[in-house]
């Protein structure tokens, strides 16, 4: 009996879901794990690891280690990138989530400063660091997973699925906090300030949850194939030996103009999330004076704001397919610089102006975050993209997300209460990343496809060429 003929074996693929739901659900975890610090930074780590007779010393202190997370992520991206474009990006998603969920596990069960000294700071300068290393790789991974498996047309909606983590992480880590803080109340005499139960063991429970959330990420990441993009570009051998020198040698200008177009971005993010809750929650009647809401009232504001940054997140993507994303994006952070120059004026017309304050700022924040998923991916080939795009998007972790806590209460505090020198500065560095879009050229219609840099961008050198493909 003849043996039926069978066609060529297929290649495994992909689906659409699985593509979203991976590139999404690992960005969730990460940036869980990292508000959840974000919040501690501000609630917890000024009394229980940086005891200081001065509150806003405490508070600085904890916000260094904060950014110091920030200049650990560069570094991530250099060894993350160099293994996600020589293995593979499965694998290099993998190990970026368990060593994220790792770190914030172990910060749950910490000792304080009270209990173990000057160790207790260091764990917790070591594990923020770890956290810092993690995040440094996922981002980059989890655009990619998105914009090598979009169809064509739809690249910048698909790039928007790994940047609606931030908002979710945001929403999740910051309602679980205030459902803690619900059922541990603090005094009703002072009640911007977390209980004796919630500085005891509270705090905790956010960071042991993320254990839960890794074992999610991981079931769903373990079961991605290996994009087709980079498949062809290691079947033709364009691997990379060293994605890195290849960067910096061949790609430098991107790498700048990559690293600017994201500053305004990371420096509203920041100032919306981090800042805002230290100024929300400050009395009045305080040395440096903020808004004086409750920490309950100020977070149900700020996750109101944020449900506009998950909405506006997805509504940049079709416009960034359809205009461009340098166009959206010009548009965008013209309307940012305008924003840091009203913040007085807004936060001055009371609860309903300090929520429009919020509910604009998140707004840009995902008009602005959106195209950033497919706009860094593109302006490099496959066999460094992952290492491109991630040094650029961490690179400006430092020149924004870094330090923008750490000046936002210095300036505050210069402003007597006022957060008006906090605004200008926003819009100072927004201003910068509008010239960094005015130079740089439009993404929308290069392929990732061929694995190779665009043609006006390709060094030609038959050396340079024989480099790359050994």
């Amino acid at each position: 009996m003849p043996t039926p003929a069978t066609g060529p074996a297929q290649t495994p693929v992909n689906t659409r879901s699985r593509v979203l739901i991976a590139s999404l659900i690992g960005t969730t975890v990460e940036f869980y794990d990292f508000y959840i610090y974000a919040t501690a930074a501000v609630l917890v780590f000024p009394r229980l690891f940086f005891p200081s007779s001065d509150p806003t010393t405490a508070l600085l202190s904890s916000f260094a280690v904060f950014g110091a997370a920030m200049v650990a992520r560069p570094i991530g991206a250099v060894v993350f990138g160099h293994l996600g474009d020589r293995l593979g990006r499965k694998s290099t998603l993998v190990i970026s989530l368990l060593t994220m969920g790792i770190a914030t596990f172990l910060i749950g069960v910490l000792p304080t400063y009270a209990q173990a000294g000057w160790i207790a700071t260091a764990l917790l300068v070591l594990m923020r660091l770890a956290q810092g290393f993690a995040l440094g790789g996922e981002w980059s991974g989890a655009a990619l997973v998105a914009t090598e498996n979009a169809p064509s047309g739809k690249r910048a909606l698909y790039g928007t699925f790994p940047q609606l983590g931030a908002p979710l992480g945001f929403i999740i880590g910051n309602g679980l906090f205030l459902i803690i803080g619900a059922l541990l109340p603090s005094a009703a005499a002072d009640p911007s300030q977390p209980s004796d139960a919630f500085l005891s063991w509270g705090w905790r429970v956010p960071f042991l949850f993320s254990a839960v959330m890794v074992a999610v990420g991981l079931w769903v990441r373990v079961r991605l194939v290996e994009s087709t993009v980079f498949a062809k570009t290691r079947e033709a051998g364009k691997v990379q030996k060293l994605p890195l020198a290849t960067v910096f040698s061949n790609h430098w200008k991107q790498l700048l103009l990559g690293s600017f177009a994201m500053l305004a971005t990371y420096v509203l993010f920041y100032l919306m999330t981090t800042f805002s809750l230290s100024y929300g929650r400050t009395p009045k009647d305080a040395a440096v004076p903020g808004l004086g809401y409750s920490y309950t009232t100020f977070v149900l504001m700020l996750i109101f704001g944020v449900l506009f940054f998950a909405v506006f997140t997805l509504v940049s993507g079709p416009l960034a397919d359809k205009y461009g994303r340098r166009a959206t994006l010009i548009w965008v952070t013209a309307a940012i610089v305008v924003f840091g120059l009203v913040w007085v004026p807004l936060i001055g017309l009371g609860t309903l102006g300090v929520v429009l304050w919020l509910v604009l700022g998140f707004t840009l924040m995902g008009m602005t975050f959106g195209p950033m998923g497919a706009l860094l991916p593109e302006l490099f080939p496959t066999s460094v993209r992952y290492t491109g795009s991630g040094i650029s998007y961490n690179v400006s972790s430092i020149l924004g997300a870094a330090v923008a806590p750490f000046i936002a209460v210095a300036l505050w505090e210069a402003g007597d209460g006022s957060p008006r020198l906090v605004g200008v500065y926003l819009s100072v560095m927004a201003l910068l990343t509008l010239v960094a879009l005015v130079l740089g050229k439009e993404t929308k219609h290069i392929s990732l496809d061929d694995g190779e840099t665009p043609a006006a961008d390709r060094d030609e050198n038959p050396a340079t060429v024989a480099s790359a493909r050994s």
